[in-house]
């Protein structure tokens, strides 16, 4: 029988899990999914590896033996997150290999102090490129206007990058200019664009808990459809864009077009059908990174009718003249987004800084 998980990648969509921890690559939860959910990579972000590090006891021993050696703990937390990132790659390799590079992907994200910070996010991106040592790696770039241009430089020196906390048109726009110069950049420095992989993460349920707070009760037809509704039109965006002949010489010369990836599809609001961000993405040439609730429900029951973007895009823009009509500004709300997104990454950031230094004082009392 042809599981739900199955039709989706066999409409090209790409399955990527939100979550990531030692306990889940060592139990072999990690394997398994990848058998028998259609899991082919893995994104990961501050949020994630503060919850694994304060709730798994797997990280007792390495955090005493770091401890012993006087580590503070943004040091600590390098070689924590990297130890996990190169044993999940090691997981995916299969996967890998079997896609030509395309999947078995684990992402690693720079910190979220550095958003605002080209230079330091350039720098940090190329060190844990280097300490995970794995070609099925990923780094993480925030979209915000400093990380632009690290963007750029870091596929400038081959690195496979992860463009996250997209929310708007604009920003992604900005996102494939950086993007194709970026590839441009790599072929001048000699690298092999085949071996160079990016994706850009959209993030789509966070759109319509904001829009629907501003909305309140008023206007019920126009309640939950700006997410789909952007998402759906950052995919025309895509593909227009790297149809430019600027996007196709790239492409000839043999680099990979920066497949767009729905971010925060899990669904905030329960009145809504769990599946909501997976059903109504489902296109060709995406990934779709689920945290393992929402991986659960579409394996069990997302009800798919195939692709239901690309049909889609003019009822996209009516949804978003509709909310300016009622005065929703998109621009102001993915603006506010891109900032609360920081803000809370940030906020995760200085948990884990927190929750292992805590960590190294304790173990370096015992």
């Amino acid at each position: 029988m042809t599981t739900r998980t199955q039709e989706l990648s066999d409409l090209g969509v790409s399955i990527w899990l939100d979550d990531l921890s030692r306990e889940r690559i060592d139990s072999g939860s990690l394997a398994e999914l990848i058998q028998t959910r259609n899991v082919v990579g893995v994104t990961t972000n501050p949020t994630i590896f503060a919850g694994a590090i304060a709730n798994g006891h797997q990280y007792e021993e390495q955090l005493a033996a770091l401890a012993a050696t006087g580590v503070d703990a943004a040091t600590a937390i390098m070689r924590l997150t990297t130890d996990d990132v190169r044993a999940a790659c090691d997981v995916f390799r299969p996967v890998y290999e079997a896609t030509g590079g395309r999947d078995g992907r684990v992402s690693i994200e720079v910190s979220p102090d550095l958003a605002d910070d080209t230079e330091g996010t350039i720098a940090q991106a190329l060190e844990l490129w280097a300490a995970v040592d794995r070609d099925n790696a990923m780094i993480k770039i925030p979209a915000t206007p400093a990380g632009v241009p690290a963007i750029t430089a870091v596929l400038g020196r081959g690195v496979s990058v992860n463009v996250t906390l997209i929310f708007s048109l604009v920003r992604y726009a900005e996102v494939i200019e950086a993007t194709l110069a970026g590839l441009e950049l790599a072929a001048a420095n000699g690298h092999d664009l085949a071996g160079i992989r990016s994706v850009a993460s959209f993030f789509v349920s966070r759109v319509d808990t904001e829009v629907d707070k501003r909305l309140g009760d008023a206007h019920p037809e126009l309640r939950s459809k700006a997410g789909i509704a952007n998402a759906r039109l950052a995919y025309e965006l895509y593909e227009q864009s790297f149809a430019t002949p600027r996007a196709t010489a790239l492409l000839a010369a043999g680099a990979h077009r920066q497949r767009p990836l729905w971010a925060s599809t899990g669904v905030k609001d329960p009145a809504l059908p769990d599946t909501l961000y997976v059903t109504h993405l489902a296109v060709a040439d995406t990934v779709n990174t689920m945290p393992e609730k929402t991986l659960e429900a579409t394996y069990d029951h997302a009800p798919l009718v195939g692709d239901a973007v690309t049909g889609a895009y003019e009822q996209s823009r009516e949804v978003l003249a509709g909310l300016a009509a009622v005065g929703i500004d998109i621009d102001d709300v993915t603006a506010l987004l891109e900032r609360e997104g920081v803000e809370k990454f940030t906020a995760s950031w200085q948990e884990l800084l927190d929750t292992v230094e805590t960590a190294l004082t304790g173990a370096k009392g015992q």
